[in-house]
């Protein structure tokens, strides 16, 4: 199961930049609109210390982390939502993540440009936010005309489908992000097949000069948008970012003691990244390797073991549960057999964030 998560905003804000320092790529980043034409996809590892801490005490040679999907997306426009720039090919790209990383600019540079001239972030903001509620408003719209058409009064999905795409409707066209609009479990899953954008989770990055700098009116007002809109904020400088992995990867001693500030960074990054979209961890832990699986909170065991093959899930008989906590305290998995702390756990398990899990099935 891949995550991913796009990255967004208007052109020259520093997407590619972030992208790359991310990911540890090299893609086009370049003072002009749309330069990235095609969107970059790059994967980055997540840090979890507690799968070094399994491998020691298994002994196991070799350890495998999970990853999050990160895809760097061409930059939005003023009426991308009908076709302007790279309007519907831009769209499209962002229906398919699970999870925006909205970049806002803040830094001042003479060599890059900004698309309309002058840096207002809110302004900013608010341009490709439109767009992607004109772009999620195109959608339910069209869906509501289909239903109308064909509707059978007696098909309770489709009457509930109807009513719910009026509400999204009319949320929409006060340019308010549907996240915002309270939707039960069900409601989700009647309008999910729309892949609507406005609903995907979001994490706002304030790109600025300076990572210190807190006074800002503007940093303030982001904050308060993704408070309404439960989204997270980082704030970060790309390009020190990019230029501290580049020398870090040369070698360069200069760069040397900003390494752990780097890093501490980025991890943030691809961590709220990971919380974004809910997710936890599941272990299996053996001589021969310790790996990490990403699983979506709620997950019960029978799902989990299909995460790691088809043959787990089809042949499933239970579950042996170690949580982490007590792997740790106990030394493994000998010990707290001993101590009666293996849990022999059923197909319908909720399994936990940190649980450590051997699947015993039959084919």
């Amino acid at each position: 199961m891949g995550f991913k998560c796009g990255i967004i905003g208007l052109p020259n804000v520093g997407k590619s930049t972030l992208f790359n320092a991310l990911t540890k790529n090299s893609v086009a980043a370049e003072n002009f609109p749309f330069c990235t034409i095609k969107p970059n996809v790059g994967m980055v590892s997540i840090i979890d210390d507690r799968l070094y801490k399994i491998a020691e005490i298994v002994g196991s040679s070799r350890i495998v982390k999970t990853f999050i999907e990160f895809i760097d997306i061409a930059g939005l426009v003023k009426g991308a939502a009908k076709g302007e720039g790279l309007g519907n090919k831009f769209l499209s790209h962002i229906k398919d993540t699970d999870a925006i990383i909205h970049i806002v600019r803040f830094f001042d540079d003479l060599k890059v440009t900004h698309i309309y001239g002058k840096i207002q972030p809110i302004i900013d903001i608010e341009v490709v936010n439109m767009e992607l509620c004109l772009s999620d408003l195109d959608s339910c719209e069209s869906q509501f005309l289909k239903i109308k058409k064909k509707i059978n009064m007696k098909n309770l999905f489709l009457k509930k489908e109807l009513s719910l795409l009026e509400k999204c409707i009319a949320h929409l066209k006060k340019f308010k992000m549907l996240r915002t609009l309270k939707m039960n479990q069900e409601e989700n899953s009647l309008i999910s097949h729309l892949r609507l954008i406005t609903l995907k989770p979001v994490m706002y990055v304030i790109n600025t000069n300076d990572v210190s700098c807190n006074k800002n009116k503007n940093i303030e007002k982001i904050y308060d948008i993704a408070e309404k809109e439960n989204a997270k904020v980082i704030q970060l400088s790309a390009i020190l970012e990019l230029n501290s992995v580049n020398s870090y990867q040369i070698g360069n001693s200069k760069f040397m003691d900003k390494l752990e500030v780097r890093k501490s960074v980025l991890d943030r990054v691809s961590l709220l990244g990971y919380s974004l979209l809910k997710l936890q961890t599941f272990f299996t832990a053996g001589i021969k390797e310790v790996r990490a699986w990403t699983i979506s909170k709620g997950t019960t065991a029978i799902e989990a073991a299909g995460k790691i093959h088809s043959d787990l899930k089809k042949g499933f008989i239970r579950a042996k549960v170690i949580s982490y906590t007590d792997f740790v305290k106990y030394k493994g998995e000998n010990n707290v057999k001993e101590l009666g702390k293996i849990r022999s756990e059923g197909k319908n398990y909720f399994v936990r964030d940190g649980d450590i899990i051997n699947f015993l099935f039959n084919i």
